[in-house]
This record gives structure tokens, C-alpha cells and sequence, in this order.
């Protein structure tokens, strides 16, 4: 297990037979082409605030719940925290609606391929379920995966905690050891969720937010250019 304290994990470090699969959304499996600040920045405006300011915010915590970030750019403002996340979410929805979403290349065939394999493959993201769910249904994703998740279904609390990861596990119970779970997503928390959840592999990609140096600093034990990368880099940790 990585020690939490020292997230840069040995990339030749053994990895056990991988059972289940922990695929972040925006970024990672959908390319969303900067909607996501586009939306941050349209729901600051609503608010009546200066996005420029906000989105440096933004950007760092890229995979974090949304609630989460306008709380902290909100001082602990939960009411406009919360009407943030609203207009948040509705600007969001109305991207979706005018077509502004596309699947990263390969993500849909290897979200198949792996489950063709016998492992079980769950999406998870930092926006509400309102958006998550409008998201599977604008690229016709309801039944891609073994499981979608997003921060309530993990009792609130989204990355950079493990607790996606590991409610990804407790409701499929795919595997019986952490050691046997592979993450992967474009951002910094993405990374450290992994590494906090004692996932055996955890990968980044450079579809969306961070770069390489941003991802291994963050705990990443493999860096891939997209997640259609993803079953040949745990087939070889496998054979190592």
C-alpha cells in the first residue's frame, strides 16, 4: 500500500490482479472542451461576481466537489455556496443540451473492454447527481458502466478524500483487498484519492486538467497520454 504521507509510489512497484476499476468522468473518459470553467465562470457572473479571480481556484482543484470549491471561494457561505453549485449545475446542463460534450477517443470501448475482461469498472465524478446523470444521458452511457458515483453517494465528500474510491468498492465489493483497485483521472486529486485509498495503481492522463509533473507529484504510479491506454498499463503492472 502507498503511504499516504509520501504519495510517489515506485512506478515498478508489483501490482495485484486488478478487479476494480475507478474511472473519473470530466477530463478523463469525457472531453469537455473547458466547460467546466466556462460554467464556474457563468455561475460566478450569476452570483454577481468577477470570475478572473476565481478561476486559479478553479484549476487547482480540478476533481474536487463542486460544493466543496465555491465554499472555499465563498469563505464557508453555505447559502451562496449552494446557490453557486445551482447555477453551477444549470449552466452546465445547458452545455450538455447544446451538444458541448464528447467522449474522450476509445474511453467507451475500454470501459468494455475491461468489463469483457471480468472487472468491474465504476464511474465517478466531483459534480452533483443531477449533472452527473444529465451528463450519462447526453452520450448514452447509462449502462457503459458497473456503477456511477458522485460525492453524496459517498456520504458528501469528494475528492482529494478516498471515499469515492473506497464506496466504489464497499457497493460493488469486486475485489477484497484495496491493493486490487486501479484509478485513473486527469487531476492532482484525482491522484491523491487513489494513493489515500490504498489503490494499487493509480493513473493519470493528460486529456484534461494537470500535466505530468502535476500528476506524479500527487501520487500517480503510471502516466498515460488517455484512458484508452489504461488496460495495457495494468495488464503490464499485472505481469510485473
Amino acid at each position: 500500500m502507498v503511504n499516504p504521507v509520501n504519495p510517489v509510489p515506485s512506478a515498478t512497484a508489483p501490482c495485484a490482479a486488478v478487479g476494480l476499476v475507478v474511472l473519473d468522468m470530466a477530463g478523463t473518459t469525457v472531453s469537455d472542451g473547458g466547460l467546466v470553467e466556462r460554467a464556474f465562470a457563468d455561475a460566478a457572473r450569476r452570483l454577481g461576481e468577477d470570475p478572473a479571480p476565481l478561476l486559479p481556484h478553479v484549476r487547482a482543484t480540478m476533481g474536487e466537489s463542486k460544493i466543496s470549491v465555491f465554499r472555499h471561494l465563498f469563505a464557508g457561505d453555505e447559502a451562496k455556496a449552494r446557490r453557486a453549485t445551482t447555477a453551477f449545475e444549470e449552466s452546465y446542463a445547458g452545455l450538455l443540451a447544446a451538444g458541448a460534450v464528447t467522449p474522450v477517443p476509445g474511453a467507451a470501448d475500454t470501459v468494455r473492454g475491461l468489463r469483457e475482461q471480468g472487472r468491474t469498472v465504476v464511474l465517478t465524478t466531483g459534480f452533483g447527481r443531477a449533472t452527473q446523470e444529465a451528463l450519462l444521458d447526453a452520450l448514452g452511457w447509462r449502462d457503459l458502466a458497473d456503477l456511477a458515483l458522485c460525492p453524496a453517494d459517498a456520504g458528501g465528500r469528494g475528492r482529494p478524500f478516498p471515499d469515492l474510491v473506497l464506496t466504489a468498492l464497499l457497493r460493488t465489493g469486486a475485489v477484497d483487498d484495496v491493493a486490487r483497485v486501479a484509478v485513473a483521472g486527469d487531476t492532482a486529486y484525482d491522484m491523491l484519492s487513489g494513493v489515500r485509498a490504498g489503490a494499487g495503481l493509480v493513473a493519470g492522463v493528460l486529456t484534461g486538467a494537470h500535466d505530468r509533473g502535476r500528476l506524479v507529484s500527487h501520487g500517480a504510479t503510471h502516466v498515460l497520454g488517455s484512458v484508452a491506454e489504461l488496460p495495457a498499463a495494468i495488464a503490464g503492472a499485472e505481469a510485473r
